[in-house]
């Protein structure tokens, strides 16, 4: 891995950390201490996790009435967009593990009321502001098609979507408008979190990182991305249960990943 100078040497007074060029090989093997953090810690961390999918079923419950079918994908896929703030735990206990430190559920929890509360506050308010544009426009494409594709149940829902041209375009536009705020989300909520915890940095400092790191390394983080992408979705098939295992093997392999990127 070789490292790369920023073009902006300094944000905010802040000197920004060097970036590494990183391959494919890099998110294998972060993916592999990721796993392995979970097996060495698998009791509080299954507890820790069980808040995600627990939040997204409440999200699923929420929206068991017929005019909420066409919202609840983007809810769902939309809770994605915060995944680096639900996180926040693991990468915390790989960072005292990686230290020599043993630490419990309740350090992890600790985290988000630590002396970088503010930081993370912030990273946390930008991912949520995405998430909330997100859905106001899914809702507003919805509005536009609306009336072609209303339907009062989730088969004929899913069958006016895939068997009428309004539903197709719903689909399209739908995936590239929600492509654009996943790359904007990600490229900011990649590695600023871990950055913040490791080394005390600014909100603004560890996003522009984040993006730094991304554009130095556009085809590892689009792959990595992916990666992401598909084991949430494979975690969120059996009612979001999966999540309870991919989200902490997720949140122990980013933290790796940042270390390979800027440690």
């Amino acid at each position: 891995m070789k490292a790369l100078p920023l073009d902006a040497a300094r944000i905010a007074g802040q000197r920004l950390p060097a970036i590494r060029r990183i391959t494919t090989a890099d998110l294998t093997a972060s993916l592999q201490r990721g796993l392995a953090d979970f097996r060495r810690r698998p009791t509080h961390l299954v507890f820790l996790a069980a808040i995600y999918p627990l939040a997204g079923i409440a999200i699923a419950l929420a929206a068991t009435n017929a005019n909420a079918f066409p919202i609840l994908f983007p809810l769902v896929a939309g809770f994605a967009l915060v995944g680096p703030v639900a996180a926040l735990g693991f990468y915390e206990i790989s960072r005292r593990e990686e230290r020599g430190e043993h630490p419990s559920w309740r350090e992890a929890f600790a985290v988000p009321a630590g002396p970088a509360r503010g930081a993370i506050g912030r990273v946390a308010l930008a991912l949520l502001a995405l998430f909330a544009l997100w859905l106001l426009s899914a809702q507003a494409l919805f509005s536009l098609l609306a009336p072609p594709i209303a339907a009062p149940s989730y088969a004929a829902f899913l069958e006016a979507l895939l068997a009428t041209p309004a539903g197709w375009a719903l689909l399209v536009l739908g995936h590239a408008v929600g492509f654009l705020f996943a790359a904007v989300a990600f490229s900011i909520g990649a590695l600023s979190l871990p950055l913040i915890l490791d080394r005390g940095y600014g909100a603004g400092e560890a996003m522009a990182a984040s993006v730094a790191a991304v554009r130095a390394n556009p085809l590892p983080m689009a792959v990595w991305a992916a990666m992401v992408a598909g084991l949430v979705m494979l975690g969120s098939l059996p009612l979001l249960v999966g999540l309870a295992v991919v989200l902490p093997v997720l949140g122990h392999a980013t933290w790796h990943l940042y270390r390979r990127v800027m440690g």
